[in-house]
């Protein structure tokens, strides 16, 4: 099938892409990786003892350098809708996370122990139309949030992407009702073009 100029700039720009060589040669399942290393040696988010559950977690880049940092001290849990090859120290659960039954799942694992960082590099399928991807996208934040607001620690953590356009200003008046400090972060690793940003939630209120 012969690719269309679009989908030709896109593999052309990919395989010169800087993350994804570096991704490449050290390892790392996905260049979204360096979006979470950059944020966690600002933010000093990751430490050793931690629980973390990492919401969209396929193909297992974050969780990849969440166990680097833990250094075996610790709990990874992982959930995505799609199949994600095993990582040696996260446990990981298949479904789609909007599910009830996946919730639950989710939470059954916790053994009623509250969580100190949430991290969520979560996008629906992209339909191309702009409000309904921007609406998909609020909701999945939303869910995360709201995870988030019923299983983090007092003084918890919560990194979440999401879009800059419709509901964005909603997503940071809610955040800064539940944690002390709201910042946003646009890691190098993120595309420039990309209206993609990741909200990052520092203290979670009693």
């Amino acid at each position: 099938m012969k690719l269309k100029p679009s989908s030709k700039a896109w593999m052309h720009e990919h395989i010169n892409d800087e993350f994804v060589k570096r991704a490449q040669k050290e390892g790392y399942r996905a260049r979204a990786a360096y979006k979470l290393t950059e944020i966690d040696d600002k933010d000093k988010l990751i430490k050793p003892g931690m629980t973390i559950v990492d919401l969209g977690s396929t193909p297992g880049s974050w969780s990849q350098v969440a166990v680097q940092r833990l250094k075996g001290q610790g709990r990874i849990i992982a959930l995505d809708l799609l199949e994600m090859e095993p990582i040696k120290g996260v446990e990981f659960i298949q479904g789609d996370f909007r599910e009830e039954t996946i919730l639950e799942i989710l939470e059954k694992s916790l053994n009623g122990k509250q969580v100190d960082l949430v991290i969520a590099d979560m996008a629906p399928n992209m339909s191309g139309i702009t409000i309904v991807d921007q609406a998909g996208a609020a909701y999945l934040t939303e869910l995360a949030l709201e995870f988030s607001k019923e299983w983090l620690k007092p003084s918890g953590n919560f990194l979440v992407k999401v879009f800059i356009g419709e509901g964005f200003d909603d997503i940071v008046k809610n955040m800064r009702t539940i944690f002390d400090k709201v910042v946003t972060r646009k890691p190098k690793a993120s595309r420039g073009r990309s209206s993609e940003v990741y909200l990052l939630g520092l203290g979670r209120k009693p």
